[in-house]
């Protein structure tokens, strides 16, 4: 029984809404019994069933800011699309709240697909999915494990378990700086249990300190700016639980990439500090798979990470519609 969830009907994201399409929203719940809420945009003048499209992403972010701007985008180029807010997060059910779970957002994606699967006018044979940042890992992960998924983007994508495990540029890959890390998530989970609650990890660094390294700067200027800032989104305010991932540090997302038949689309900014992410998972994916035929990776001369987010001028559009129509005629 899907758990009775409070939705903002407001108009309350951080873009404009499209004169070309229509919005409501809808809920579903995964196998975990936890609700999902999400924002179905579909064309104006759809007829006939639909391909259609589940959107999520960035890690630690919320409906109202990326993952909506591509669904809305995408339902305007013809796809009956979803942006949803993962597990414990957003306008979403599941306690405690701040949580991630590289299995459970590996399902939060799936259960996208089994909603979209049994709507009237959706052709459950054209179902594909995005994930922006690290919902981009999950989404590889999600392709890797559901038949159903015709055809996967990663954007700008992190693959969690890897940076919780090594650190960014795999800076910390030790069996020592992973135990001293592990000691101290432990210790905090003691806290945590003697407290009663969850203590924050804190959302992007405000106000930027000087010697901010720019990727820091680049989050900042998105998630605490006007241009990105929402009142739901962990990134914006005091972020994930300080143990929120810890099961990631164990539980690498990526380990059968190289077994995905169906088509996926990797894209990424040259210029992003996390490109490295994207270029890797290509290369693993494709490393011994018979169907590399239909993996593609495409780089962005000069972007930066978060401008695949939201810069209408950068986001290849025109590539990933065509992506999405000819793998999923």
């Amino acid at each position: 029984m899907e758990e009775k969830l409070v939705l903002t009907e407001e108009w309350d994201k951080t873009f404009p809404k499209s004169d070309k399409v229509a919005h409501r929203k809808v809920t579903f719940h995964n196998r975990y019994g936890i609700t999902l809420a999400a924002d179905l945009y579909e064309p104006k003048d759809a007829q006939g069933k639909l391909a259609a499209i589940a959107v999520c992403g960035p890690f630690g972010a919320v409906k109202e800011q990326s993952s909506g701007l591509y669904a809305q985008k995408m339902a305007e180029f013809g796809f009956l699309t979803i942006a949803f807010d993962p597990s414990f997060t957003g306008e979403s059910g599941g306690q405690p709240r701040y949580m991630a779970s590289p299995d459970i957002n590996t399902e939060d994606f799936q259960a996208a697909v089994d909603f979209l699967s049994v709507q009237d006018n959706v052709d459950p044979d054209r179902i594909g999915i995005i994930g922006i940042c690290g919902w981009g890992g999950m989404a590889l992960n999600a392709a890797a494990i559901d038949t159903r998924i015709k055809a996967t983007v990663a954007s700008t994508m992190y693959d969690m378990t890897r940076v919780n495990a090594k650190g960014y540029f795999d800076a910390e890959d030790s069996a020592d700086a992973r135990y001293e890390k592990k000691k101290a998530l432990n210790a905090q989970r003691l806290e945590d249990y003697r407290s009663g609650s969850y203590a924050a990890g804190g959302g992007v660094v405000d106000p930027l300190p000087e010697d901010a390294p720019f990727f820091v700067k680049d989050y900042h200027d998105y998630y605490k700016t006007k241009r990105g800032y929402h009142p739901r989104s962990l990134n914006s305010n005091n972020g994930w639980n300080v143990t929120g991932c810890m099961s990631f540090m164990n539980q690498p997302i990526l380990r059968y990439s190289n077994e995905i038949r169906s088509a996926v689309l990797v894209i990424h900014g040259e210029k992003a500090h996390s490109c490295y992410f994207s270029r890797d998972a290509y290369e693993d994916m494709i490393k011994g798979n018979p169907y590399a035929y239909n993996k593609e990776l495409m780089i962005i001369p000069g972007a930066v990470h978060t401008d695949l987010y939201d810069r209408m001028d950068v986001i290849p559009f025109g590539k990933i519609t065509e992506f999405f129509r000819n793998e999923m005629k």
